[in-house]
Formats: structure tokens, C-alpha cells, sequence
């Protein structure tokens, strides 16, 4: 009876307050969240989790010993993928991020490559930047991820223990400079022998996500793989 009247109170709701496609702007049914499922089948898709090759490995080759790396999507200027993740970064909407995550772990969920996984991590916020913020979203995309692959995710392991100015138009070098020192790992014992997966919004140059497994290879006896939902087509 509950349920029925949750779901009447839904209809209600949609009736007067239709939520409709990120994408198309159509009207969004019961089961669809965010985007429509005709959308959702048109996203630009890497697959980047089926090619243990692919081409962000390049990005890291010979600067720091990662298992596997992999992009949801490809994100390009102007396009849907950009506006999910404005959404989720500047407009409070956690639940794109959560939504996307959990979409892209059922996925990684059946890919080799990403079976043994342990552990996830989002890459943290200081707590200066938290505040102003109120939320981090790679821990809105750990949370998906950790629902669709039955992984645990944990927010106390890797910290970010300086504030940094913004990363944006600066070269990989600069970013580099502006991340090398800025991580550091608590609770070491607790990541000992494992295969942590590090998850991230948007991957680029790769700075951020390099200082961060930099911290974790030296802190402890582990494995780390590294996603994004997106990265540069």
C-alpha cells in the first residue's frame, strides 16, 4: 500500500512538475532517470574498459605503474556529456554523477580487467573547497560505482591536504607542479594487498590522477586502476 501511494504521490508530481531528458528535452518516463533511454543509446561511449590498450595508457606510460584505465565517455566542447558534468560539478547535481557512476560500474562489473578490484577511491577535495562546494562529486561517482559492482568505496584513505587554485589552462607540467605534493594516504594498513580503483570526473592531462596513485605506490603494497566518465575524444 505504501509503495502505491509513493508512486501515486510520483505521478502527481511528473504531472505538474515533468522532469525531462538532459538530452532531447522529452518528457522523461517512470523508469528513466536524467536522460531517456533513446539518448542513453547514443552517448559516446569509449569502451575503453574492453582495451587494456587503449590510448589513455599513453598518458601514464613510464610515469607511474597503473593496471588498466578507462573513460565512460567522450567529452567534447558544447556537447551533452559536457553539460552532465557541468551539472554535476557547478550546479549541485549530485545524482548525474551517481547516476552515470552506477551506469559505468555495471560495465566494469563484467570486463576482466576490473574484476579483481578491491576497493574504490574518488579523488578528494580539500576540506576548504568541500565546504564551499557542500559536496565532492567523484565521491557522487564512487557511490554509483560501488552500488552497480558490490565494491566498497571509501572517502578516508586518500586526502588531499592542500588547497590548489584551479587546474584549468594550465600545461601538464604546471598542473604537475600546482598536485605533486597535495595527497596524502590515512588508514594505510587497511589498503595493504589490494587492487584500489581511483575514480575521477573528467581525465586530461593526467596530473591529478598521477600525484594521487603516486601517494598510494609508495604508501602501500597495492595495485591501482584508474577511471574517469570522460576523458577527451
Amino acid at each position: 500500500m505504501k509503495r502505491k501511494i509513493n508512486d501515486l504521490l510520483t505521478n502527481l508530481i511528473a504531472l505538474f512538475y515533468p522532469v525531462t531528458c538532459m538530452s532531447c528535452g522529452r518528457v522523461l518516463l517512470q523508469h528513466e532517470k536524467h536522460i531517456c533511454l533513446h539518448c542513453m543509446a547514443h552517448l559516446p561511449e569509449t569502451n575503453y574498459h574492453l582495451d587494456k590498450d587503449n590510448p589513455l595508457n599513453l598518458i601514464f606510460l613510464g610515469r607511474v605503474p597503473i593496471e588498466n584505465v578507462a573513460s565512460f565517455l567522450f567529452f567534447k566542447k558544447g556537447e551533452l556529456v559536457q553539460k552532465m558534468l557541468h551539472e554535476l560539478k557547478y550546479n549541485g547535481n549530485q545524482d548525474i554523477g551517481d547516476f552515470l557512476g552506477e551506469c559505468y560500474g555495471k560495465k566494469l562489473a563484467n570486463t576482466q580487467a576490473f574484476a579483481s578490484i578491491d576497493m574504490i577511491l574518488p579523488i578528494p577535495l580539500h576540506k576548504k573547497k568541500l565546504r564551499l562546494r557542500g559536496y565532492n562529486q567523484s565521491e557522487c561517482i564512487a557511490k554509483g560505482l560501488s552500488r552497480s559492482m558490490g565494491i566498497p568505496y571509501r572517502t578516508d584513505i586518500l586526502v588531499r591536504t592542500e588547497y590548489t587554485e584551479t587546474q584549468t589552462h594550465k600545461s601538464r607540467f604546471n598542473r604537475w607542479e600546482n598536485v605533486k605534493e597535495v595527497f596524502a594516504v590515512e588508514n594505510e594498513e587497511d589498503i595493504k594487498g589490494k587492487h584500489i580503483l581511483i575514480c575521477d570526473d573528467v581525465l586530461t592531462t593526467g596530473a591529478t590522477t598521477e600525484a594521487a596513485v603516486e601517494k598510494i605506490l609508495q604508501a602501500a603494497d597495492v595495485k591501482v586502476s584508474v577511471v574517469t566518465l570522460a576523458c577527451a575524444s
